[in-house]
This record gives structure tokens, sequence and C-alpha cells, in this order.
């Protein structure tokens, strides 16, 4: 069985995002990603962050680093032969 994405050059595009302190109860944040292959989802993870943020900013960093570990594991379990492209866009 085989999924097929069109014609032409695989592009990957990853999206993550972070609710800053999102839990009342332990001031940690909630972070999320997903990641599409020519518009069809590959991937998807939210989660709470293990570190607490001090700032939105550094909310939206880890959220950002989780999703970027992921792009690597998906890069390592594919074909090489595949033409990769990764833009982080921010909704």
């Amino acid at each position: 069985m085989f999924l097929i994405y069109g014609s032409g050059e695989l592009t990957l595009k990853g999206y993550s995002d972070a609710s800053f302190q999102s839990d009342d109860d332990d001031a940690k944040s909630q972070s999320g990603f997903i990641f599409k292959l020519n518009g069809g989802v590959v991937t998807w993870k939210s989660s709470k962050q293990d570190t607490t943020a001090d700032s939105t900013t550094e909310a939206e960093y880890i959220a950002a680093s989780e999703a970027a570990k992921d792009a690597v594991r998906m890069k390592k379990t594919t074909s090489k032969s595949w033409v990769w492209y990764l833009a982080f866009v921010s909704p």
C-alpha cells in the first residue's frame, strides 16, 4: 500500500503554537504542532510543556523546538530521494 501526495516535489510544512501558562494549577504552557506533506496531515501532537516558560516567547520557542525534533525524526525515517522543504508558519 502506498500513499501518493500528487506529483512533483514533496513539500513539508510545519505549524506550531503555544498557549502561555494555560494551566492555572502548575503554570505550565500547552503546545502543539502539525505537519502537512503536500497538504495532507502526516503527524501532529498537542501536550503540556515539561518546562515552565517565563514568557509567551519562551513558550513559543519550546513549541517550535519540539516540532523541529519531530521534523528531524521524520527526515531520518523517510526516503532520502525525497526533496524536503520545511517552513514554520505563524498563523
